[in-house]
């Protein structure tokens, strides 16, 4: 047949594809989220999270120095508070002397070529579950009684050696108060991760049974955001941009293609993709059934986000993903 157009060709063996593929995704675009605890020589796997565990700070080093071996250049970290410390207006996240500086501190020390981001939100920390204060009588998650909190515990963080700050709060005008804390106590080159579109989710339920973390009543609807919604999100975007943030992020990531695409069309801010725990669980429990190459359908997952515009993906695959590049 008289074909002249064949786009076959273009397809026709592995080394053509590589030469003209599109998007490429590397190590040095990963970042590893990692949870730690209390203890000595604890390594506990989370159930729902096969091959994820919650390390002692012990261990945590141990693991941060493993990362960088393979390549990782970032490592996010979250920490699992007692019960027993944990209060309705969260006192221990602004505890220099708590198990989340102390973990920031002792990796910073270890690696100090390896970037290190500290979350912001207040939920590990509350005795109820909410990244906010609640107001006891009517149940409202408080904005502005809440981003005083978060500005210190910001500081902290940045005190113990956080490369990057995370804010996942969602509270409104919390980057510019963060920024503006940094500021004043010489942290001018702390950047600001800003979780600028994180959705009310259901794909974070494996993430709330690593930390415990989950609300004790009601959700989180009236501050992160609608699912529903996009134009929403470029809002949170030029906001975010106008208080300082100096990357932003969409959190869940496989199904917000859209809005990161929609994100790389309307900022010059790098843009984060969080691979939440959801995402990474059914990706194991479908593999493990043998219903899915989960090694193939890790690559072609986060590939999607890097060509939908992420320039940055946090994700639990991170070092199965670097284990692969060697």
């Amino acid at each position: 047949m008289q074909i002249t157009h064949r786009p076959r060709r273009n397809r026709s063996s592995h080394s053509v594809r590589d030469l003209i593929a599109q998007t490429r995704l590397g190590v040095e675009d990963l970042i590893m989220p990692l949870f730690f605890c209390e203890g000595t020589q604890v390594k506990q796997p989370i159930t729902s999270m096969p091959g994820q565990f919650r390390y002692s700070i012990d261990n945590l080093v141990d693991k941060c120095r493993e990362l960088e071996d393979l390549g990782v250049k970032a490592v996010s970290l979250f920490p699992v508070i007692e019960e027993k410390k944990k209060t309705s207006r969260a006192l221990e996240a602004i505890n220099s002397e708590g198990l989340n500086p102390r973990g920031i501190a002792a990796v910073k020390e270890a690696c100090p070529d390896l970037l290190v981001m500290a979350d912001v939100a207040l939920d590990p920390y509350s005795s109820d579950g909410h990244d906010g204060f609640v107001d006891a009588q009517t149940g409202e998650i408080l904005n502005d009684e809440t981003l005083e909190i978060l500005a210190q515990m910001a500081l902290v963080e940045a005190q113990a050696g956080a490369d990057i700050i995370g804010p996942s709060d969602m509270m409104d005008g919390r980057v510019s108060v963060i920024r503006k804390t940094l500021d004043s106590h010489g942290s001018h080159n702390t950047l600001i991760m800003s979780y600028t579109a994180k959705y009310a989710s259901s794909f974070y339920g494996p993430f709330r049974e690593a930390l415990d973390s989950a609300p004790k009543a009601g959700d989180k609807k009236t501050y992160q955001m609608d699912f529903r919604n996009s134009q929403e999100a470029i809002r949170e975007l030029k906001l975010d941009e106008r208080e300082g943030a100096d990357i932003v992020m969409v959190k869940p990531g496989l199904s917000y293609l859209d809005i990161i695409q929609r994100f790389s069309e309307n900022t010059e801010l790098p843009i984060a993709a969080y691979n939440v725990s959801g995402e990474y669980a059914m990706v194991k429990a479908a593999a493990e059934k043998g219903w899915i190459d989960g090694q193939e359908v890790m690559l072609e997952m986060l590939t999607s986000f890097k060509r939908a515009g992420a320039d940055i993906i946090l994700s639990y695959f991170t070092e199965e993903f670097a284990r692969l590049e060697l």
